[in-house]
């Protein structure tokens, strides 16, 4: 029985209205789901797993949900500025990482460009790189040195924009195709051209300063072995040939040697005796050739020298 105030609850009717609203949310959710629109300015790549399934262009397309992925890519041009930036102000900012750069004469100038570019493969666009904006503008700063460095600064200031613009198009065209990052140029224009500032004129006179000084050193440095080699070859070549100059003389002198001993030896085979006094007498005359021979029989008071027989004194009368 019910009491007065009492609100009457039918459990079981709101749990079936319940599950009513949630399941038509999750069919209109279906529904939804699995159509999706591309705008002329657009293309879609259809993921199944992770793997590309189609590539789809304007138009109205059904997916499978919950399986398929639609990824949707802007195919509008789009431009960036390399070595500036424009500010919220509509200042344009130099960049003078990007802007700088040195020219065939050794000079440098403050060169700006604007590129233009556009997805031209949507999957290699979103699959071959994390950042392929980044990696083209990478490729165009390299393409753009390499054009640059070719030419003298008043060209490149002056007269020569349109090629360096061309030959620098083309150059970052090429590259792009080979690193399949999904963009392709549609324009690439200078946008001004000019000397550096004064601070980094004088950083370029500093460089200019050491690069003179380094080649003065290394000339220095050649004159100096010029100099000092063919001295010093010269020297080895006299400091060989003194060497072999004695090596000779020594080998002659050896060799003489052993002539004598053999010839002395060949005396002393046949007259051993004779050969032995012959050789003391050689050896005391070598060591005392001032000494003076005194004969005596021990017992004598007074000693008389005996002189010299090579001279003979004879007294006439007696």
């Amino acid at each position: 029985m019910r009491q007065k105030g009492q609100i009457n609850f039918d459990a079981g009717r709101f749990g079936r209205t319940a599950l009513a609203i949630i399941a038509g949310l999750f069919v209109l959710a279906v529904l939804f789901g699995s159509f999706y629109n591309v705008s002329e300015q657009e293309q879609a790549v259809v993921t199944q797993f992770g793997k590309v399934v189609s590539t789809n262009t304007a138009g109205l397309y059904f997916k499978i949900p919950f399986i398929q992925r639609v990824h949707m890519v802007d195919m509008t041009t789009h431009g960036i500025g390399i070595g500036y930036v424009i500010d919220k102000n509509g200042q344009n900012i130099t960049i003078e990482d990007e802007g700088i750069m040195i020219t065939s004469d050794f000079n440098f100038v403050d060169i700006d460009f604007y590129l233009e570019y556009k997805v031209s493969d949507p999957v290699a666009y979103i699959y071959n790189t994390d950042s392929p904006e980044n990696v083209m503008k990478n490729i165009a700063l390299a393409s753009i040195r390499s054009t640059v460095i070719n030419y003298p600064v008043d060209e490149v200031i002056t007269t020569a924009k349109g090629q360096i613009q061309s030959e620098a198009k083309e150059r970052l065209q090429n590259a792009l195709q080979a690193e399949n990052v999904g963009l392709t140029v549609v324009n690439l224009s200078v946008q001004d051209a000019e000397p550096p500032t004064d601070d980094i004129k004088q950083a370029f006179k500093a460089v200019e300063t050491a690069k003179q000084g380094k080649e003065t050193a290394v000339n220095n440095a050649r004159k100096y072995q010029s100099e000092q080699v063919p001295a010093a070859e010269a020297e080895a070549d006299r400091i060989v040939q003194n060497a072999e100059a004695e090596k000779a003389a020594r080998i002659a002198e050896a060799e003489g040697q052993a002539a004598r001993f053999n010839s002395i030896f060949e005396e002393y085979s046949k007259y051993p005796l004779i050969t032995k006094q012959r050789l003391f007498y050689e050896a005391m005359e070598n060591v005392l050739p001032d000494a003076k021979v005194i004969i005596t029989d021990g017992k004598t008071q007074q000693i008389l020298p005996l002189d010299s027989f090579s001279t003979v004194t004879t007294t006439e009368g007696n």
